[in-house]
């Protein structure tokens, strides 16, 4: 039995949200989300709260239905609260700006990259050293984070690159005579 799976998601303030067979809707201050469930869960509304629960015992339904239980949370704390994600870089000269609607990066290479920023997602840079990826879809999210870290990912000799900010780097050490 899976405990994530039994708990219902309550549905928060100022939140709408409704269910059509597999699929969730939530509309919030934050926007519009929706999500898909699988064929081995079904999904209802009951007291200001939706439940999931799987269609049967097989494997396949108790794998999905932690999952889906904790998809329809992220759709609630998406459209109220929201998600972000924390970059740092490292490296002589390497630096960020946000330059229109693209995020150009400085990485040692012989140009700039700029990376374009997709809609729905908001790209700050605080400190020309960090980048502040916010948005209301949690994949998404963490999606363009991957794609910027992808860039130049940290290096285990100097740590230079693009790291997450709870990113611990494990370094090694250098060539001996």
């Amino acid at each position: 039995m899976s405990r994530i799976g039994k708990k219902a998601v309550p549905v928060p303030k100022g939140v709408t949200a409704s269910v059509d067979g597999q699929k969730v809707a939530v509309k919030g201050p934050k926007g519009e989300l929706s999500f898909v469930a699988t064929d081995n869960i079904t999904i209802s509304m009951e007291d200001g709260a939706i439940a999931v629960m799987p269609r049967d015992e097989s494997k396949a339904a108790r794998s999905a239905w932690g999952m889906s239980r904790t998809m329809v949370a992220n759709l609630f704390e998406g459209v109220t609260k929201g998600f972000e994600r924390k970059l740092e870089i490292n490296g002589v000269g390497y630096r960020a700006a946000v330059q229109g609607s693209n995020l150009q990066l400085n990485l040692g290479y012989s140009h700039d990259v700029a990376y374009p920023i997709p809609t729905g997602i908001t790209i700050t840079t605080p400190k020309p050293t960090e980048i502040l990826i916010v948005g209301s879809n949690r994949q998404q999210v963490g999606q363009v984070a991957a794609e910027i870290r992808e860039f130049r990912k940290p290096e285990p000799y100097k740590g230079k690159g693009i790291k997450y900010a709870e990113e611990k780097i494990h370094r090694k050490e250098g060539k001996k005579k």
